[in-house]
């Protein structure tokens, strides 16, 4: 027992060695095949059973019209009554059928309130068509909600957590209507990278001939581009154990030297192949205090006049940061060190970088969210 524990362990070590961890990914985790995707559904409908925080109909008139075309569809003649329900919302319904979904199949739904309810806790979805682009019904969702915000108001305060006007219904809908799509018949696939690169490509393309060669004995990939690499399908084999095949083989996907910035968060991101040509820096901080010191006047004895006034300002100002830092690395490492030298914020990093970038000197793309 101990010999085979000790042959799994140096099998495993020489895999680590081989694909590094950090490193290496998987096709199926980094492509997607061609044309294989999921298709967007959308229905109205309406939320019953909430405790008082409904539409107001006055104000949603829809809702109101929802209300009677329900009861009428159920038999009920409400057609010259005035309702003036509370628990009662209007929702668009919307969920994702995936590629190959058969009828029965169950999908999530996201419900979100179209009206000026409060909140849609505590509700039940009544029965609701979802539509594909098309027009055609593809799958109904009904059920009761499950909303995490929570709202509570009273006469002078209110308080509010999250977003209780959008909630979910896990396996909320049923498939009514299968897509065409086929997958046994197909000969040639297409696979697309979900972050497009050549050199990303190649490696693809190569990881899997040299798999595909072993396997089959056949080179089965060509990179088309920098997005797809096409397949094609030993007659050997079926469509779908070729795709999970291949999804497994390890690949190490190249990425292009970026710098994300959020400016809004103060997010900054930067990729492992960003460098930095050698530059010198200084980033100061000025800050002006302004205070108002005002005195009073009086005058002389004796003599015509009227106690006033008289405005006097005191202004300072202070620069701080006014250090002169010398950055500049071939590696991700050395160019945090160097920013972090500065003793700057994010904020100011930001700025850095930008006049960096306007330099010439970030070796990089710099995209700005």
């Amino acid at each position: 027992m101990r010999v085979l524990h000790a042959f799994a362990a140096a099998i495993l070590l020489a895999a680590l060695a081989v694909f590094p961890a950090h490193a290496m990914s998987r096709v199926k985790d980094i492509t997607q095949v061609q044309g294989l995707r999921g298709n967007q559904l959308i229905g109205y409908g309406l939320v019953v059973g909430l405790s008082g925080t409904g539409d107001s109909l006055r104000n949603a008139p829809f809702t109101d019209q929802s209300i009677k075309s329900m009861l009428d569809h159920l038999g009920v003649n409400v057609r010259d009554a005035n309702p003036r329900v509370e628990n009662v919302a209007a929702v668009i319904v919307t969920a994702e059928l995936p590629a190959f979904a058969q009828p029965g199949q169950r999908l999530d739904v996201t419900v979100s309130s179209l009206g000026d309810a409060s909140s849609l806790r505590g509700g039940t979805l009544v029965l609701t068509a979802l539509l594909g682009a098309d027009g055609v019904i593809y799958a109904a969702a009904q059920g009761p909600l499950a909303v995490t915000g929570v709202s509570a108001q009273g006469d002078a305060q209110s308080v509010e957590e999250g977003v209780p006007t959008v909630g979910r219904i896990p396996n909320g809908a049923m498939v009514e209507r299968a897509l065409p799509a086929t997958l046994g018949d197909l000969s040639r696939l297409s696979l697309e990278l979900a972050n497009p690169d050549f050199q990303t490509a190649v490696s693809v393309a190569e990881a899997i001939n040299g798999f595909s060669q072993q396997a089959w004995g056949v080179a089965v990939a060509k990179p088309a581009d920098h997005r797809s690499i096409r397949l094609e399908r030993p007659k050997s084999v079926d469509a779908a154990t070729f795709l999970a095949a291949i999804g497994g083989v390890a690949v190490m996907p190249d990425a292009p030297a970026r710098v994300v910035i959020d400016e809004r968060t103060g997010t900054i991101v930067i990729g492992e192949n960003v460098r930095l040509s050698t530059v010198a820096i200084t980033h100061g901080a000025i800050s002006i205090r302004v205070t108002e010191l005002p005195t009073i006047v009086q005058p002389n004895p004796f003599a015509e006049g009227e106690t006033a006034e008289q405005p006097m300002t005191d202004i300072a100002v202070a620069e701080a940061g006014d250090d002169l830092a010398i950055i500049g690395g071939a590696d991700l490492d050395m160019l945090v060190e160097g920013l972090n030298r500065l003793g700057v914020k994010p904020k100011g990093i930001i700025a850095v970088l930008q006049a960096v970038k306007s330099a010439g000197a970030l070796q990089a793309e710099l995209v700005m969210q």
